[in-house]
């Protein structure tokens, strides 16, 4: 017992470590705590053969608060039973007789309990949980417990006896611990344990047996037929004629409900919410607004979002664009009811509303509004870069042209200084690409959404390059036989991708030239190159190129790329550098 009121004393002083004793609203006032539990009884009457089970504990708290510390008294009516212990099975008697028949009575015992104490009482900030500490010094009474049990036959005798209680009067402590929860103002719900001790609780007399209590002891014996049990000792019973002054102590567990009844005091609140708080809220603070923009499908954040924060009327509050985070702060905006809407590459975002309510909680709590905008287009959006080719620099002002492959349709828009631009592209279709401005061409290019799902991703990041005209571009796979210009079948896809060059770029022209090495004369390098560059030229004609978009040039071995003049000797493969058919784009202003 003494263990289990240490461990309520830890328990107690853990719970004061992280409760604060604040009690600024919380003083002079009475609650009213009802309770049920049970009781576990610890009876020190010598008895080895009775047991005491536990029971039924009904108890009444009033108790009155100064502050965190009050008056309180205690009721409790308790309940607990007697049961005989002593072993009836294979039992003898101190003849060797097998004891068969028994009359048994178990009496319950009541205890009533009536006392008075201090109480010290912790409070949580919020004021919504109490930890409290109870202690009652106060009187008992104790009445019943009487439990006989005499065997019949084959003799009468008694076995197990204790006399019971009825006594009143006794000097009792009581120690209690109680944790409430309060729903409201005035109403909490508690559980809690208690340890009680009666001191020098006197058992009856038994007039006709002269005794308080007495008991049988035990032996092992062989019966008459052979068989072993217990058998009655052949000294006689143990018996006790002088009633015990002993102690009896128990411990509980309870549950019950709180009513607190506070004094009706006028109260000044917070000339904004209304509420009684510490500290109060700015009247005239405004609150700052977040909003964030998301992609309702993905997910995904929104930079670069135009967002409007707009009252009931639509008139402009204050307006920004989301930062790389896709959030943007509105700030000291004055307490109203508001709308917020959103636009990212002209395209609505789901608006939604803030309200006068909002304000309130902010300005109590110190936090800010925090709302989300939704972009809810099914559309895939193209981030696009254009750059020079073979390089990182970004082209302003290029001419994005982009089409539909599979529905008629062509869309246009301009890079901007960096040379990014955007486009809003169907599901499942796929798009051919063409970057056009003085100065550069470029190639068809082409992106499919095809294989694309819309529910994890909402941006298409996409680089094309356009070329500076008049930059030479080798063509790797024109090559002709010695002292021969006939284009070889090994050269199609080079021509053909001139073709389509020139076909996606109708302003442009082509200057074919061919290069020798300097191996023979010049006057017959020259005319070799220059009859290879109009076998190019004619190729694509055949093709539906115009000839006055062509130009056929022999350098012959006046463009060397290397050392390997006249009368340097050189490797093979070095000559073969300087072998080579070219094309230049020529753009028209």
């Amino acid at each position: 017992m003494k263990k289990l009121f240490n461990f309520l004393l830890i328990i107690f002083l853990f719970a004061s470590a992280f409760i604060t004793n604040a009690q600024q609203g919380d003083t002079n006032y009475f609650q009213l705590s009802p309770r049920i539990g049970y009781d576990f009884p610890s009876y020190n009457n010598n008895t080895p053969y009775i047991d005491y089970k536990g029971g039924l504990d009904l108890g009444l708290s009033l108790d009155y608060y100064w502050n965190w510390f009050g008056l309180g008294m205690d009721f409790d009516y308790i309940k607990n039973q007697s049961e005989s212990q002593y072993p009836t099975d294979n039992l003898y008697d101190t003849t060797g007789a097998l004891v068969t028949n028994f009359n048994l009575v178990e009496d319950n015992i009541s205890r009533l309990f009536f006392g008075i104490g201090p109480n010290f009482q912790f409070r949580s900030l919020s004021r919504k949980f109490t930890a409290e500490f109870n202690t009652r010094f106060g009187l008992a009474s104790i009445e019943g417990g009487r439990t006989y049990l005499q065997s019949t036959m084959p003799i009468a005798q008694p076995l197990n006896f204790h006399a019971g209680y009825d006594d009143s009067g006794i000097l009792t402590f009581k120690g209690q611990m109680r944790f409430t929860y309060y729903l409201n103002d005035n109403f909490g719900i508690n559980v809690g344990a208690y340890y009680m001790r009666h001191l020098g609780a006197t058992e009856l007399y038994d007039t006709p047996l002269a005794v308080s209590t007495g008991y049988y002891p035990l032996v092992d014996i062989t019966g008459a037929a052979g068989a072993t049990g217990n058998g009655q000792d052949p000294n006689g019973p143990l018996l006790r004629e002088e009633p015990c002054d002993c102690d009896i102590s128990s411990v509980g567990l309870f549950a019950g409900v709180t009513f607190k009844f506070n004094k009706k005091e006028k109260v000044e609140v917070c000339e904004v919410c209304g509420e009684d708080h510490m500290p109060r809220c700015c009247a005239t603070c405004g609150c700052s607004v977040t909003v964030t923009a998301l992609d309702k499908f993905t997910g995904e954040i929104l930079p670069d979002t135009d967002v409007i924060l707009t009252d009931l009327y639509e008139n402009i509050v204050q307006a920004g664009t989301t930062n790389s985070y896709g959030v943007v702060v509105f700030n000291d905006v004055a307490q109203n009811d508001y709308i917020v809407t959103g636009k990212l590459y002209n395209v609505d975002l789901d608006e939604t509303s803030i309200s006068i309510n909002e304000f309130i909680a902010c300005k109590k709590e110190g936090n800010s509004i925090q709302k989300e905008i939704k972009y809810g287009d099914l559309n895939f959006i193209l981030k696009g870069d254009v750059v020079e080719c073979n390089t990182a620099i970004g082209i302003q002002g290029v001419d994005i042209i982009l089409k539909d492959k599979l529905q008629a349709g062509q869309k246009n828009t301009l890079s901007d200084i960096e040379g990014d631009f955007i486009f809003h592209l169907k599901q499942a279709s796929t798009y051919a690409l063409n970057g056009r401005k003085n100065g550069y061409f470029s190639n068809e290019v082409h992106v499919s959404t095809t294989n694309m799902d819309r529910n994890k991703s909402l941006f298409i990041d996409f680089e094309m390059c356009v070329n500076p005209c008049g930059q030479a571009i080798k063509l790797d796979n024109i090559i002709f036989n010695l002292d021969k210009w006939d284009i070889l079948p090994a050269a199609g896809p080079d021509l053909e991708y001139v073709v389509k060059l020139m076909q996606d770029n109708p302003s442009i022209k082509v200057e074919m030239s061919s290069h020798t090495d300097s191996r023979g004369s010049d006057k017959y390098n020259q005319e070799l190159s220059q009859k290879r560059a109009q076998s190019t030229v004619d190729y694509l004609m055949t093709k539906g190129v115009s000839r006055d978009r062509l130009i056929a040039r022999g350098a012959g071995e006046s463009e060397l790329l290397n050392r390997c003049a006249d009368g340097v000797k050189c490797l093979e493969s070095e000559h073969t550098i300087n072998r080579r058919t070219e094309f230049k784009v020529v753009c028209s202003e």
